[in-house]
């Protein structure tokens, strides 16, 4: 294994990020789907099946993931516009709070990030990483897309997908043998667009399915009226074709750091975790999109369960049920790496490294798995979900007898001291874990984007967009 500066043992670490990837977009459960390279992954490691993110939109996810603080500790409440909006200011989102990445730096890791950032700022490195390839927002086409090269904004003429794996595979190749390192390889698929820009050699592996595995369900009440989807609703398989085609060309990307890793000699010392940012659905529950999708903004299972598999050198194999919380990656990766992180009163997980290992059966949160987006919060123990609101319906589901959550049962008299239950859990979880200032149920939240840090004070009129952005596209990120 390499060594720190300290001489202390300590593995690498890749995590391998997708956008946009459901829980139930994962090849042991859409046999059509051609990702062989993550099942033999799944086959070396663990797949966690109740992982569930802090939000169901990309920003706030990825920030609750790399500080283990839930949106209304850290501030980030929507997916950040950037210098798409005229009053918007280079802002560091993650500003004084420590990352995953600072704290590895801090001890002797090398740091790198391919891919897409979206945290704010993203012409430069952002604190900890010392080699950065990023794009400029959180999605894009996939030829000529947006990114930053040495801090000049440029369209970069490679398919985006394999520009990320290539800019990774260089950062390996260029490490010093003697230090460990972290690396996030950040993709964009499979956000879309889908209709165009996928080679051949991805489309083509779908052209003839039928998706068997995606139902073809009602539009539900509370989608956009005017969506961005709206093809995807009248005639999903051309959208299916290229979002499937998206995710085969990251799996093709996963190979070839795995391949690499072996070819060095480095792979029995590295942790690798593959997940997603926040989960979609491709017409699953009525809905094409996310937790942005509709409005009121949705807690679905197919919005906030997503995929986790964890390939920990000589740790657990197999699946896993344990309920945990994605604001458990940031200590658990600390952990991992065998580096202590600062106390933190807003931190909302332990650590999972011990499950990871297989030294314990149970997540960091066995009792309550809880997301928020802006003026609505979810929280589950697994079989209940309990979802409140400010503005909008409150909902109660029993994923035992209804899994798709079809049914809601919160006027159900007989459900009554189990909502007031789950209602007080909520109230309780979040009041130690929001900190003041940084909260988002008072804030106007519609799935629009967010312009500014709220740190700043803005109204919300300027802190968070009120109207589609600029491309007219509501469910962007």
């Amino acid at each position: 294994m390499n060594e720190t500066s300290q001489g202390a043992s300590r593995p690498n670490v890749v995590v391998v990020m997708t956008d946009d990837q459901g829980w139930w977009s994962m090849p042991n459960r859409m046999p059509e789907l051609h990702m062989p390279h993550l099942e033999e992954l799944m086959a070396d490691g663990l797949e966690l099946t109740r992982f569930y993110c802090a939000s169901p939109v990309c920003s706030p996810a990825r920030a609750s993931m790399l500080t283990g603080r839930v949106p209304s500790a850290h501030g980030v409440h929507d997916w950040i516009v950037g210098d798409r909006d005229p009053q918007s200011w280079p802002d560091d989102y993650l500003a004084g709070q420590p990352s995953t990445p600072e704290i590895l730096s801090r001890a002797g890791y090398q740091c790198w990030m391919s891919g897409k950032w979206h945290l704010g700022d993203a012409s430069r490195p952002a604190p900890g990483f010392t080699r950065w390839y990023s794009h400029r927002y959180g999605g894009g086409p996939y030829v000529n897309a947006p990114v930053w090269r040495d801090g000049v904004p440029v369209d970069e003429p490679r398919y985006i997908t394999h520009a990320i794996t290539e800019e990774a595979l260089g950062f390996l190749r260029d490490r010093d043998p003697n230090a460990p390192f972290y690396l996030q390889v950040n993709y964009t698929a499979p956000h879309d667009p889908w209709l165009e820009g996928h080679p051949d050699e991805y489309t083509s592996l779908y052209r003839e399915s039928s998706f068997p595995s995606v139902p073809r369900e009602p539009r539900h009440e509370w989608t956009h009226g005017s969506s961005s989807f709206d093809g995807a609703y009248d005639d999903p398989h051309p959208h299916l074709v290229g979002y499937c085609a998206a995710l085969t060309a990251v799996d093709r990307g996963l190979g070839q750091i795995l391949n690499l890793l072996e070819d060095e000699g480095i792979r029995d010392d590295t942790v690798v975790l593959f997940l997603s940012d926040n989960g979609f659905s491709c017409g699953h529950h009525g809905l094409w999109g996310k937790g942005n999708g509709t409005w009121p903004l949705n807690f679905w299972d197919s919005s906030v369960r997503v995929p986790m598999v964890a390939s920990v050198p000589g740790g657990a194999r197999g699946t896993s049920d344990a309920l945990v919380s994605a604001t458990a990656l940031h200590s658990t990766v600390c952990e991992l790496a065998g580096v202590e992180i600062p106390a933190d009163q807003w931190r909302a997980s332990e650590s999972i490294a011990p499950l990871l290992r297989g030294e314990s059966t149970q997540g960091a949160d066995v009792v309550v798995i809880a997301a928020e987006y802006g003026m609505g919060r979810m929280i589950t123990d697994g079989r209940w979900v309990y979802v409140h609101r400010r503005q909008g319906p409150d909902e109660l589901y029993d994923r035992e007898s209804d899994p798709g959550e079809q049914h809601n049962l919160i006027d159900d008299p007989s459900r009554a001291g189990l909502r007031d239950e789950l209602h007080q859990h909520l109230t309780d979880w979040y009041g130690v874990r929001a900190r003041e200032g940084m909260e988002g149920w008072n804030h106007d939240v519609r799935g629009f984007g967010q312009v500014h840090p709220v740190s700043r004070g803005l109204p919300d009129t300027l802190t968070y967009a009120v109207t589609p952005a600029p491309d007219g596209n509501s469910e962007t990120d």
